[in-house]
C-alpha cells in the first residue's frame, strides 16, 4: 500500500536523542563487571558478581561485602596478576583487551592449581563443567579500570578458535565484485558463525536512514531486504557509541538489568561510563523496539568507513541467545575486514569517477584556453560541460546574459533561481530538492541544482540542473507510529509492516566528487577570467595612452590650423571685395570656392578642437526645466528660418537632472538636424513636422528608471541598415552637397548622453523621417538651473564641456548582486 510521506516522519524524538545510554548504571545479566583500583581491589561491581563467590559454609557473599576485596578472590591469583598487568600496559585506555579464559570460579577445584588460566572447571563428582568458561576482557576509560567476565568457548589458543570461523569469509572477500557482493557474503558468514536466525547488512544514507542491502535468514523470519529504516530508530548518541564500541550484544530482550554497586564510582563521584563495556545495559526503548520486531536477542557489528558509521551488520534471533566471546570476536573481525574492503572498493570507484571527471575538465579548459570567450567555449562542448556534474542541463550566467545548454528551465524560472542564489553564501551550492529549499514552485527540469559562483560582486554563475527522479522507498514500518502504552517522546514504532513512501520533487543527490570537480572548475574558470581581465586591462591602458596622445595631437593640430584657415578665409574675402574688378568671372568663382572651403575647414577644426577636449571638463548636474530649454531653442529656429513652413509639436516635458550647458548642446544638435533634414517639405501645403516629447521608460526593461526624450521629424530619413554609423565621428549618410555639416553633431549627442549614464539611439526610414531618442536616468533631486546659466557662454565653450565622455565599449552589462 502506498502512503504519502508524513511531515517530519524521519525526525528522532528529542528526549530519545538525549538519553544517556553510555551511563546506564547497570549491565546485562549474562556476564559480570568489576572496577579495580591500582592495587587490584574491587571498588565497584555488578550485584550478580557475588554469585561467583561461595563462603566455606556454602552461603553466598553479598556484592557489598566484596567491595575492597582483592580481585584474586574471584579469579585466582594468577588470573588477577595477568589482569592487572594488562590494565597497566600502554594503550589499554578505551581499547578492550582479552586477557585470557578461565573456568567459571564456581566450577574450580579447591586446589590452587585449578585456579590457573586454563579451561579446567569441571564438577568434581560428575566430571562435567556446570558453567561455561569465562573470558576476561579489560580496558580503561574515564580514568577507571574495568574488567568484564563473559561466557566463552574456553579454548586457550584464540587463533585456532577464531580462524576456522572466518577463513571462508577471507576466501570470498577478494572475489567479491562490489559492495553488494561483500554485504551478501558478510550476512551469510555471520549467520553461519553465530547461528542467529536472521542477519541483515544495511548502510546509512546522508540523512542517517538505513537501507538493507543484504540478508541471510532461516525459514519463518520476516524479510527486510531492500527496505529502509528511519534515522530515528538509532539516535545520535547510539551512533556515536557504534563508532567507538563496534559490537553490541543484547542476549535476552526480557532480561532484568543488573545494577552496579555502588551506583557512583568512588574515584570519580559519578556514574561509570560504560561506552567500551560489552555488557552495558541498553535503553528500554530499544528493548521494546526489539520486542515489536519479534526479536528475542540481537547482536550488531559496526561498519566504519573513513571514521564514519557507514552501516551495521545486525543479527536477530526469536529467542534468547548468548554467543561465546570468541564467536563475537570473530564477527567483530569480519565487520572490520568488511569495513576495510568497502572503503577500498568505494575509494577505487570514486577514484575512477574522479579521473573521468578530470578528463572532462581538462577538455573543457583546453577549449576555453583556445577561445576568445569562455561562454562560447563551454557551449561548444555541451557533452563535457554536462558530464562534469552528470547533469541534464546547464546555464551560464555572465555579464547579464543567460546561455543554456541541454534541458533547463525557462529564463523566468532561471531568474528565480538567480534571486535565490544571490542570497546564498559560499562558493558552491548543491541541493537535490531545490523547490523546497528555495520556496519556489517545483519545476521538473530543475528538481536538483549545483551552482558555482564566479564573482563575489556580480551575478555570474555556472549552474547545472538535474530532473526529478520519482522513487518508491519501502520502509520497515511507518516511522510515525508509537506505542500507545508509552509516553510519546520515548516510544519506538509498534509495526514493521512494509510502508511505502513515494518520493517526488527530488533529483539524484550530488556526489562529493561532482562538487569537488565543480570547485576545481570554478578555480580554473576564475584563473582564465582573471587572465583575460588582466589582458583587457593592459589593452585598455595602452588604448588610454593612445587616446591621450591622439587627443593631444588632435588638439595641437586643430589649434594650429585655426589661424591659417581664418587667414585664408579673410584674405579670400578681401580679394573678392577689393580686387573683383581685376578678376575674371572664373577667377571670382575660384576666390568664392577658396573662401567657402576655408570657412568650412575652420568650422571643422573648431568642432574637432571641441571634440578633442572631451575628458577634461566635469559635469555640473542641476534640475533643468526642459520645457523652457526646448522653448528657447524652438524660438531660435523660428527667428533663423522665418520663411520655413514648420509645424512644431512640443509635448510637456519632464524636468531632468543634467548638465544644463551640455543638454542645451544635445537638444540644439537634434533640433538643428530635424530642421535641416526636413527641407524637402517647403510649402505650407506640405509643412515640415517636428515633434519633441518625453515619456518614462517602460517597467520590466533596462530603461525602467529613465526618462526618454525624443525628437521626430518627417524629413528624408535614412536607411536603417546604416544606423550603426549614425552616431560615429565624421560619419555621414547623405551627400555634403545636399546637406551641409561636419558629421560630429550626433557623435557629441551620444557622448554627452552616455556621460550622464544614459543611452542614445535612432530609428528611421528613407523618405519617411527620423526619430532620435535618448534616455537619462532619474537621480536624486538636484538644485534647479539658475536663470541665465547659458548667458555669456559661447557655443564653442559649450562643446568644450563635452569632456571625459568615454563611450562604453563593453558588449554586455554586469548585473550586481543585491547588497
Amino acid at each position: 500500500m502506498t502512503h504519502p510521506a508524513p511531515p517530519g516522519a524521519h525526525a528522532a524524538p528529542a528526549d530519545c536523542a538525549s538519553e544517556p545510554i553510555h551511563v546506564p548504571g547497570s549491565i546485562q545479566p549474562h556476564g559480570y563487571l568489576f572496577s579495580l583500583d591500582d592495587a587490584g581491589r574491587i571498588v565497584q561491581l555488578s550485584t550478580n558478581a557475588a554469585e561467583l563467590v561461595t563462603a566455606s559454609a556454602g552461603v553466598s557473599a553479598s556484592a557489598q561485602a566484596l567491595l575492597g576485596e582483592p580481585f584474586a578472590r574471584i579469579v585466582g591469583e594468577h588470573a588477577s596478576q595477568a589482569t592487572l598487568a594488562a590494565l597497566a600496559e600502554p594503550g589499554s585506555d578505551g581499547t578492550p583487551r582479552l586477557v585470557g579464559t578461565i573456568a567459571d570460579p564456581r566450577d574450580m577445584r579447591a586446589t590452587r592449581e585449578t585456579r590457573d588460566m586454563r579451561v579446567s572447571g569441571t564438577d568434581a563428582s560428575t566430571g562435567a563443567a556446570a558453567h561455561p568458561p569465562l573470558a576476561i576482557v579489560v580496558h580503561r576509560y574515564d580514568g577507571i579500570a574495568i574488567v568484564e567476565l563473559e561466557p566463552a568457548l574456553g579454548t586457550a589458543d584464540v587463533f585456532s578458535s577464531l580462524y576456522p570461523l572466518v577463513r571462508t569469509f577471507l576466501r570470498g572477500l577478494q572475489q567479491s565484485a562490489g559492495v553488494d557482493d561483500l554485504a551478501r557474503l558478510a550476512a551469510s558468514e555471520v549467520k553461519r558463525i553465530t547461528g542467529f536466525g536472521r542477519t541483515l547488512v544495511y548502510s546509512f544514507d546522508d540523512e542517517g536512514n538505513g537501507h538493507v542491502i543484504a540478508q541471510a535468514l532461516d525459514p519463518g523470519y520476516a524479510s527486510y531486504l531492500d527496505q529502509h529504516f528511519p534515522a530515528a530508530d538509532i539516535p545520535a548518541q547510539a551512533r556515536a557509541l557504534y563508532v567507538h564500541n563496534r559490537i553490541r550484544l543484547i542476549a535476552d530482550a526480557d532480561y532484568a538489568s543488573v545494577p552496579l554497586v555502588p551506583p557512583l564510582h568512588p574515584a570519580t563521584g559519578r556514574a561509570t561510563d560504560l561506552t567500551w563495556a560489552s555488557l552495558r545495559s541498553v535503553s528500554p526503548v530499544h528493548v521494546q523496539y526489539m520486542k515489536n520486531m519479534g526479536t528475542g536477542s540481537s547482536m550488531s557489528m559496526s561498519i566504519v568507513v573513513r571514521g564514519q558509521l557507514w552501516g551495521l551488520i545486525s543479527c536477530h534471533h526469536e529467542s534468547a541467545r548468548v554467543p561465546a566471546f570468541e564467536v563475537r570476536a570473530a564477527c567483530e573481525h569480519i565487520a572490520q575486514m568488511l569495513s576495510l574492503q568497502i572503503e577500498a572498493c568505494e575509494d577505487r570507484t570514486q577514484a575512477e569517477y574522479r579521473l573521468e571527471l578530470r578528463r572532462r575538465l581538462s577538455r573543457l579548459l583546453a577549449a576555453m584556453a583556445n577561445s576568445e570567450h569562455f561562454v562560447s567555449a563551454l557551449c561548444a562542448e555541451p557533452h563535457d560541460l554536462l558530464g562534469l556534474a552528470n547533469a541534464a542541463g546547464a546555464a551560464i550566467v555572465f555579464d547579464g546574459r543567460i546561455v543554456t545548454v541541454g534541458t533547463t528551465p525557462d529564463t523566468a524560472q532561471i531568474e528565480q533561481i538567480l534571486s535565490w542564489l544571490d542570497g546564498q553564501s559560499g562558493e558552491i551550492t548543491a541541493v537535490d530538492q531545490f523547490a523546497q529549499a528555495a520556496g519556489v514552485p517545483f519545476h521538473h527540469d530543475a528538481a536538483g541544482m549545483l551552482a558555482v559562483s564566479i564573482s563575489r560582486l556580480f551575478r555570474n554563475y555556472v549552474i547545472w540542473f538535474r530532473p526529478e527522479v520519482v522513487r518508491a522507498l519501502k520502509w520497515a514500518g511507518n516511522p510515525r507510529e508509537k506505542l500507545a502504552s508509552q509516553a510519546s517522546a520515548l516510544s519506538p514504532r509498534a509495526s514493521f509492516d512494509v510502508w511505502t513512501e513515494v518520493v517526488r520533487e527530488r533529483s539524484l543527490p550530488w556526489h562529493a566528487a561532482e562538487q569537488e570537480i565543480a570547485l576545481e572548475f570554478r578555480a580554473a574558470l576564475l584563473d582564465i577570467v582573471l587572465r583575460r581581465a588582466e589582458e583587457l586591462a593592459q589593452l585598455a591602458l595602452e588604448l588610454g595612452r593612445a587616446n591621450e596622445e591622439l587627443e593631444g595631437f588632435s588638439y595641437t593640430v586643430s589649434h594650429d590650423l585655426r589661424a591659417p584657415l581664418r587667414h585664408i578665409a579673410g584674405f579670400a574675402d578681401l580679394l573678392a571685395r577689393n580686387e573683383s574688378d581685376n578678376l575674371s568671372t572664373r577667377g571670382q568663382h575660384f576666390v568664392e570656392r577658396i573662401a567657402d572651403s576655408a570657412r568650412f575647414g575652420g568650422k571643422l577644426v573648431d568642432d574637432l578642437l571641441a571634440f578633442s577636449q572631451m575628458g577634461r571638463a566635469a559635469l555640473h548636474k542641476q534640475r533643468v526645466d526642459m520645457n523652457r530649454l526646448v522653448g528657447e531653442l524652438v524660438a531660435d529656429q523660428q527667428r533663423d528660418h522665418p520663411q520655413r513652413a514648420i509645424e512644431w509639436r512640443v509635448a510637456p516635458l519632464h524636468a531632468l537632472t543634467v548638465d544644463p550647458v551640455l543638454m542645451h548642446v544635445v537638444l540644439r544638435n537634434l533640433i538643428d538636424n530635424a530642421v535641416k533634414f526636413t527641407r524637402n517639405h517647403a510649402s505650407a501645403d506640405d509643412p515640415a513636422i517636428i515633434e519633441i516629447g518625453c515619456h518614462a521608460g517602460e517597467s520590466d526593461t533596462p530603461l525602467a528608471d529613465h526618462d526618454i526624450v525624443f525628437v521626430r521629424d518627417n524629413g528624408v530619413g535614412f536607411d536603417a541598415r546604416y544606423v550603426g554609423k549614425l552616431f560615429g565621428v565624421f560619419q555621414r549618410l547623405h551627400r555634403f552637397e545636399d546637406f551641409e555639416g561636419t558629421g560630429i553633431g550626433l557623435a557629441s549627442v551620444k557622448r554627452i548622453v552616455e556621460r550622464h549614464g544614459g543611452q542614445a539611439w535612432a530609428d528611421g526610414k528613407l523618405d519617411v523621417g527620423t526619430t532620435v531618442s535618448f534616455a537619462i536616468p532619474r537621480t536624486a533631486a538636484a538644485p534647479p538651473a539658475q536663470n541665465g546659466a547659458l548667458d555669456g557662454e559661447s557655443a564653442a565653450a559649450a562643446v568644450a564641456r563635452l569632456a571625459s565622455v568615454s563611450p562604453d565599449t563593453q558588449p554586455f552589462r554586469n548585473v550586481r548582486k543585491p547588497e
